[in-house]
C-alpha cells in the first residue's frame, strides 16, 4: 500500500486537472453533448494525463538531488527514497505506453493525436535535460505545452481551434508560469534555496513587470474576443462580454495571490483550494454555458 501511494504521488494525478484544456475546442464549438466528440476528447485528455505523468517521473529522476534540498520537494517519492530511479523509469515507460494506447483509441484522427503526444513528449524531454536551464525559454515551453493540449483537443474531433482560443491559452499559461517562477525567486532570495539553475536570471522587479504586462494583455485580449463580430456571429449572441467579469476577477485575484500572498507556486493547488478562484471559474463556465448553449437551444 505504501508503494502504491508513492507511485500515485510520483505520477501526480492532481496535476491532471491541467488537461481540462483539451476540452476547450469541443466546449467552444458547441459540441459538448455530441457523444462521438465527447468520447474522442475524453480518450485524448486521458492520453495527455499519462504522457504528462511520464514527464513528471523524468523530472523527478533528473532533479532528485536538488529536490532533497527543497523544503517541500524533498517529500517527493524519489527524493524521499520511496521509489528508486530505475523503478521510476519503468513507471515512466508504462505511462508512455498507456498514453499511446489511449491516443490510438481516440478515434479517426488517432495518428494525429499520437503524433502530438510524441511531440509533447520529445519537447519535454528536451526541456527536462536542457531547455529548462534557459530563463524565459523554459516558461515559453510550458505555455506551448498548454497550446498543444487545446490543439489536440480540436484535432481529435476534426475541429479547427480558433486563433482566439490558442492565443488565450498561450497567454494564460504564460501568466501562470511566470507567477510560479516568482515564487521560486522569493524562495531563493529569502531562504537561499535554488530550485532551478536559471532562477538567478530572474528578479522580482523583472517578474512583477512581466506578470503585470501579460495579465493586462490577457484581459484586453479576452474582452476583444467577446466583442469580436465573428464571435458574436458564431455564437448568435451579443452577450458574451458578460463573461468578462469572471475573467477579470480571477486574474486580479491571482495577481493578489502572487504579489501579496506569494502563493502562486502551484497553480493547480490554488485552483483546488482557493474559493474565490473556484467561484470565478465556475461563474465563467456557467455564464458561458447559459449564453452559448441555452441561448442556442432556446433560439
Amino acid at each position: 500500500m505504501k508503494v502504491l501511494k508513492a507511485v500515485i504521488k510520483l505520477i501526480r494525478p492532481e496535476q491532471w486537472l491541467k488537461n481540462a484544456f483539451v476540452f476547450l475546442p469541443v466546449f467552444f464549438s458547441q459540441h459538448l453533448f455530441t457523444t462521438s466528440y465527447l468520447i474522442a476528447v475524453v480518450y485524448t485528455a486521458l492520453a495527455f494525463c499519462f504522457i504528462a505523468s511520464a514527464i513528471y517521473c523524468l523530472n523527478d529522476i533528473i532533479d532528485v538531488e536538488r529536490d532533497r534540498k527543497h523544503p517541500k520537494k524533498c517529500l517527493r517519492p524519489i527524493a524521499a527514497g520511496l521509489i528508486s530511479p530505475v523503478a521510476a523509469y519503468c513507471i515512466m515507460m508504462v505511462c508512455i505506453v498507456v498514453s499511446m494506447l489511449l491516443g490510438y483509441m481516440s478515434g479517426s484522427n488517432r495518428f494525429a493525436v499520437m503524433g502530438v503526444l510524441l511531440f509533447y513528449l520529445i519537447m519535454n524531454i528536451a526541456y527536462s535535460f536542457k531547455l529548462k536551464q534557459y530563463a524565459i525559454v523554459d516558461v515559453f515551453i510550458i505555455a506551448i505545452g498548454f497550446v498543444l493540449r487545446a490543439f489536440v483537443g480540436g484535432k481529435c474531433c476534426d475541429i479547427v481551434p480558433t486563433h482566439w482560443l490558442l492565443l488565450m491559452t498561450f497567454l494564460l499559461a504564460l501568466f501562470l508560469a511566470f507567477a510560479k517562477r516568482r515564487d521560486d525567486v522569493v524562495l531563493y532570495e529569502t531562504e537561499n534555496i535554488l530550485t532551478r539553475n536559471n532562477i538567478t536570471r530572474y528578479t522580482l522587479s523583472f517578474l512583477n513587470q512581466v506578470i503585470g504586462l501579460i495579465a493586462a494583455i490577457t484581459m484586453v485580449c479576452y474582452i476583444m474576443y467577446t466583442v469580436s463580430p465573428e464571435v458574436i456571429a458564431r455564437f448568435h449572441s451579443p452577450y458574451i462580454y458578460f463573461t468578462s467579469i469572471f475573467v477579470l476577477a480571477g486574474i486580479i485575484k491571482y495577481l493578489q495571490l502572487t504579489m501579496v500572498d506569494v502563493k502562486s507556486g502551484n497553480p493547480t493547488k490554488v485552483l483546488m483550494k482557493n474559493r474565490f478562484i473556484q467561484c470565478c471559474v465556475v461563474g465563467w463556465i456557467v455564464s458561458f454555458f447559459l449564453i452559448v448553449y441555452i441561448g442556442e437551444w432556446c433560439g
